[in-house]
């Protein structure tokens, strides 16, 4: 047997909201149950998409860092966003996935920092590209809540 994860915690999800809570006599329990379940329904739509959002990160960020590479005048922060560009995510778990997006974010923060006090010309393009970047990456990880009507 192969458990779909997000079948059974949406499974978890109704059985706790539907036949649970309501025979809780306690409001502070009635709570708790409310939200165990709604944290439930959400920790399955995260599963089934945490590697699909973090590998479409992951690819954008090395591609804005291949284009910044070439821009950059500073050699050091160049190098650094090539290097990056050209790394792979090492594994499709999603803790691997994690640690490799956090190593591209904090580089997005120091290329951003560096892109928003430069005077060049192509820094107002590349500043508004990141914007877009960080925009899209936000609207990725937005949770649905369920219908409950």
């Amino acid at each position: 047997m192969k458990p779909d994860v997000d079948l059974v915690m949406q499974g978890f999800f109704g059985t706790l909201l539907m036949d649970v809570a309501p025979h809780l006599n306690a409001e502070y329990s009635m709570g708790n149950v409310g939200i165990m379940a709604m944290m439930m329904f959400m920790t399955a739509e995260e599963h089934d998409r945490a590697a699909d959002i973090r590998v479409a990160e992951n690819t954008e960020m090395r591609a804005l860092f291949a284009e910044a590479a070439k821009l950059i005048e500073d050699a050091a922060l160049s190098a650094m966003l090539a290097d990056a560009a050209a790394s792979r995510d090492a594994s499709l778990r999603v803790k691997a996935l994690d640690a490799a997006n956090a190593v591209l974010n904090g580089l997005l923060v120091e290329l951003q920092t560096y892109v928003e006090t430069s005077k060049a010309a192509w820094a107002g393009p590349l500043d508004a590209r990141i914007w877009d970047y960080l925009v899209a990456a936000t609207e990725r990880r937005k949770l649905t809540f369920p219908s409950l009507g």
